[in-house]
């Protein structure tokens, strides 16, 4: 019987589930290994294949009810004899009654090292892959896996390595590694499963046993079988390039202007104006007159001049009665700021439904509504409801919360990290954060792309979009309500190990996505990511100005899966010519708090010549003249003789000396494409994360703590891994 024939047949029968057997041979066909077994359809016929087995034996009572079987006294270990076979036998069926529909005699295959493998289909993402340990622990211990499917064998081997417990799977107290391939082949079986048998809703395998030579068996397995569901119609994806003209209007129309202040009508056209948009600007209201200096039309068809883009503060139920007019004067795109859609319910919802079939019909583009609006820094196009204006970069950025988005970006323009452009997503009737991710990865001018996400219309799409951006462009997600989702329903240890939260890093991990823990992560990784070249490997030299510091970076480097390595002995020789005898002699290089301006210099060079390390991590170089300027005012409040131009002229020096630092830094990335990270030692309210270097391909990037630095650094030694694995890049 094929696999489809064995589903149809459980489903005509009314069970939810198949029975182990037939679970097992389901699996079987899809190269899954599973152990040998007999279906008995009474005691006596157990006892007859039990000898022909041969004892000890395992007994298990077989039915598609039998879900839990463990739990009911329905399976026996370690059964010598064919009357002990025949006695446990007959107590199973009286405790299953009706459910039981005969009996599975296995042999006792021992084995200390279970895993649990198995499959569900997540909502948004489709059928997903879970590997991990297994036994009656596996809930307890938690160690598990998801990959989405279909996946490759790059993949299928890449989660056996993410186990904590990996270690098992090796040589394990005398007894041999684990079968590697046949757990990859149990892996890819799942992935192929999954896509082939829409009406699998789930399978789980516990244990997979490891046996003391090393063959893997999956000796228990139940499959879940679901009904074909209805598809629901998915959204239209929009062309990318309609979606960057929204970014880059022609002229502009604010439909709803008004002139209260701090109205969002009056916001809106404000910030356009003051931030020096250089296209058309019409304010619109039905009442007509001035606002601002400006001529006020009374509707969209007195509008005289070019107009591709309405930003609309107009109430909710007036919206509809715009189209009409947009259509017919050729406005393509329209910012509706107003609320009162979808976010308040199901009338809200139906009228944001019909709003946007009908713009849809009009050839109208909407992002939003209630959204806080957008910026394009390179178009000088900052129409937003914060006063925020970074300068233009090549990060983009979409924020499903506007009041998040417009924070993060201003504390983005604080720490000097420039935009592509910004745009909250507000409810997404329309564009939605998968749009977006499609109009980056055509979008010459984005390097790096950041998103806070708190929900996605369409999880398999969104999967998709980012592994295609992410295979050019670094992708950074902060994702929020991670700890509100609760866990799946599910008949399965697979399913309940499942939430809507793991899943959903999972699938971004396997996306090539970086993932950010808190909303300054986004920053930190920004700031990298769009500054500094990628680490080849993990290998990271650390220089810095206190011992101290050097070796909480290093323990954070081992924290985070970066290695220290020890120096090169003529790395060693050669930094004894210039620093003190009492150096550190090791990696962390500890300068030891020499004031020698060409020491940090020198030692730079040589860390970024050599090939034992892939970055530099640099501490305390920067920022000293803070500490400076605190010993000046001191020196000046306590003696009355030290002269307030002399340590003007310090400051100053002291000052260009790091300028020249950072553009020496600059260039030394230029030369080696190593990525270098600064941890200052003092910063005030005037110094950046990231500092521009005129004609140079990089920028330096400071933080203020070791922590950002080696975390920033992680993770972009673990996109380049994944770049390697999608066959980006070369190893």
């Amino acid at each position: 019987m094929n696999p489809k024939e064995l589903i149809e047949r459980a489903l005509e029968s009314g069970h939810s589930a198949l029975n182990e057997a037939d679970s097992k041979r389901l699996l079987s066909v899809y190269g899954i290994p599973v152990v040998d077994e007999a279906v008995c359809v009474n005691p006596d016929e157990a006892a007859t294949r039990a000898k022909e087995i041969g004892f000890p034996v395992v007994l298990k009572g077989l039915g598609a009810k039998l879900t839990h079987k463990t739990e009911r006294g329905l399976v026996r270990l370690g059964i010598n004899g064919p009357g002990e076979l025949i006695e446990a036998a007959r107590k199973m069926a009286d405790e299953a009654g009706d459910d039981l529909e005969g009996w599975l005699v296995q042999p006792q295959v021992s084995g200390r090292r279970e895993l649990v493998a198995g499959l569900f289909r997540d909502e948004q993402f489709g059928p997903v892959v879970m590997f991990g340990l297994g036994g009656i622990f596996t809930e307890a211990l938690d160690d598990v896996v998801f990959k989405v499917a279909p996946f490759t064998e790059d993949h299928a081997d890449n989660m056996l390595d993410q186990l904590r417990a990996k270690l098992l799977l090796g040589p394990f107290r005398g007894e041999a590694a684990a079968d590697r391939d046949a757990l990859i082949n149990t892996l890819l079986g799942l992935s192929k499963l999954g896509v082939e048998l829409e009406n699998v809703a789930e399978v789980d395998i516990n244990p997979l046993l490891i046996t003391p030579e090393g063959e893997v068996l999956a000796v228990d397995a139940l499959v879940v079988t679901r009904k074909a569901l209805v598809k629901e119609a998915k959204r239209i994806p929009l062309d990318p390039a309609e979606v960057g003209a929204l970014f880059h209007p022609k002229g502009v129309a604010f439909v709803g202007a008004s002139a209260q202040f701090g109205k969002w009508g009056n916001i809106m056209f404000t910030n356009v104006l003051a931030g020096g948009f250089e296209g058309p600007v019409y304010l619109v209201n039905p009442k007509g007159g001035e606002i601002a200096g400006r001529h006020v039309y009374e509707s969209v068809a007195d509008i005289p001049g070019p107009v591709d883009l309405a930003v609309v503060t107009v109430p909710a139920a007036r919206v509809m009665d715009l189209l009409p007019e947009l259509e017919a004067r050729g406005i393509t795109g329209m910012l509706l700021i107003t609320s009162g859609f979808g976010e308040i319910g199901p009338e809200g919802k139906a009228l944001e439904d019909q709003l946007v079939d009908q713009a849809r019909r009009r050839g109208i583009l909407i992002l939003g509504p209630n959204t806080m609006g957008i910026c394009n820094p390179h178009h000088k196009f900052y129409c937003t409801g914060a006063i925020i204006r970074p300068a233009p970069g090549p990060t983009a950025f979409v924020a499903q919360s506007g009041n998040m988005g417009v924070q993060l970006l201003g504390f983005a323009e604080e720490q000097g990290i420039t935009i592509r452009a910004f745009g909250g997503s507000g409810n997404e009737a329309m564009l939605t954060i998968e749009d977006a991710l499609d109009g980056f990865a055509v979008d010459g001018l984005t390097r790096t792309v950041l998103l806070y996400i708190e929900s996605v219309k369409n999880g398999r799409r969104f999967f998709e979009s980012c592994r295609k951006v992410g295979r050019r462009k670094p992708v950074i997600v902060l994702r929020g309500g991670r700890t509100k989702a609760g866990e799946k329903a599910a008949a399965s240890h697979t399913g309940a190990l499942a939430s809507d939260s793991r899943v959903f890093d999972a699938a971004c991990r396997q996306a090539g996505v970086i993932l950010a823990d808190q909303p300054m992560d986004m920053l930190d990784f920004s700031a990298a990511f769009s500054s500094i070249p990628l680490p080849k490997s993990n290998r990271v030299a650390i220089m810095t100005l206190g011992g101290g510091w050097g070796v909480i970076t290093a323990d954070l480097c081992n924290e985070y899966g970066l290695e220290v390595p020890g120096l090169a002995p003529e790395l060693i020789e050669s930094f004894d010519k210039i620093l003190p005898q009492f150096w550190s002699r090791s990696n962390p290089v500890d300068l030891v708090g020499d004031r020698n301006p060409d020491i940090p210099l020198k030692v730079m060079d040589q860390l970024m010549a050599w090939e034992g390390c892939d970055a530099v991590i640099n501490l305390g170089i920067v920022g000293r003249r803070h500490l400076f300027t605190h010993l000046k005012n001191a020196c000046l409040a306590a003696n009355p003789d030290i002269s307030p131009d002399d340590m003007t002229a310090l400051d100053e020096m002291i000052l260009e000396y790091e300028r020249n630092y950072i553009h020496h830094v600059v260039n030394l990335m230029d030369r080696y494409h190593k990525p270098v990270l600064g941890v200052s030692l003092a910063k005030g309210p005037e110094d950046k994360t990231v500092v521009g270097v005129e004609g140079c391909n990089y920028k330096g990037v400071f933080y203020p703590a070791p922590e950002q630095a080696v975390k920033s650094l992680s993770r972009m030694h673990r996109y380049r891994r994944w770049l390697v694995r999608e066959d980006v890049v070369e190893d």
